[in-house]
């Protein structure tokens, strides 16, 4: 099992490439990062984590950018959304991102997707909350079309285009891993349809054994081969014994929380966690 690290990447926490550096150096796999735009100040939606909504929901950089960052002072670290929100973004220009930083990246990119909870920040971006998950799975489609096919078209609902040509290709083939946060059975049942893995939160009291038994029912249920999606704990703790748990169930990769915090505080965590990536 792989062990990465997962942090909301600020303008006042530890900057990208001194932190993608410091993760190879010590052998970590991947650096995955989330997003959101913006927050609405009114705070209708409550958040899922608890009553407060931390800050660094609403000072988050751009994942794509920051991890180009990443990308271009490491070789071998993968880089992740984890997640990005994608029914609030155009997905012609998030295909053309993503391919661009996987081909830079020589092929290290993990494409981490969700649908998101804050129903006024979907709204300020046009997207409804009832058909978020129907408008993902359009943007999903047409993505794969405009990274493996050389005139891309596509006709749905949401999204909508005549023949086109895209490039870069991503280096990756077909294309790079779309994998999909979320705990429910539906959510395993888009990752059957059009995913190539599972991001589970693991403070939602994620048990190995019992999920990876849930995964693999619903994809041979969807004739999928369970073999063939990946699955990475979320928020994964800093602890050898649930770590040992999650690689002897055959999770493919845990991702330790790092807090928003400046450099000094981070290089003390990180070194306090090389230990497990062995």
């Amino acid at each position: 099992m792989h062990v990465g690290v997962m942090i909301f990447a600020t303008d006042y926490s530890i900057r990208t490439d001194e932190l993608a550096i410091a993760l190879e150096e010590r052998g970590f796999e991947s650096l995955f990062v989330p997003e959101h735009t913006h927050i609405p100040a009114s705070r209708i939606s409550p958040w899922p984590g608890g009553p407060d909504l931390p800050k660094d929901y609403w000072h988050t950089h751009d994942p794509f950018v920051a991890l180009a960052y990443a990308a271009a002072v490491t070789k071998n670290l993968k880089l992740g959304t984890g997640i990005c929100l994608l029914a609030q973004r155009e997905p012609i220009v998030t295909a053309k991102s993503v391919a661009s930083l996987d081909m830079m990246s020589g092929g290290r990119f993990i494409f981490g997707i969700g649908g998101g909870w804050n129903v006024e920040e979907m709204e300020d971006h046009g997207v409804q909350y009832k058909t978020r998950f129907a408008q993902m799975r359009e943007d999903v489609l047409a993505m794969k079309a405009l990274w493996t096919e050389e005139e891309a078209t596509f006709h749905g609902d949401f999204v909508n285009f005549d023949a086109a040509w895209a490039h870069p290709k991503p280096v990756q083939k077909p294309h790079p891993p779309v994998i999909l946060g979320g705990e429910t059975d539906y959510t395993l049942r888009r990752i059957v349809e059009y995913g190539d893995g599972w991001l589970p939160r693991a403070r939602h009291g994620f048990d190995a054994k019992e999920n990876m038994a849930r995964l693999a029912r619903v994809a041979e249920e969807g004739g999928r081969d369970p073999s063939e999606l990946s699955v990475s704990v979320f928020g994964a703790p800093g602890d050898k014994a649930t770590l040992d748990g999650y690689a002897e169930a055959g999770v493919t990769r845990a991702l330790l929380t790092l807090p928003s915090e400046p450099r000094d505080q981070i290089m003390a965590l990180l070194d306090k966690y090389a230990p497990l990536v062995a």
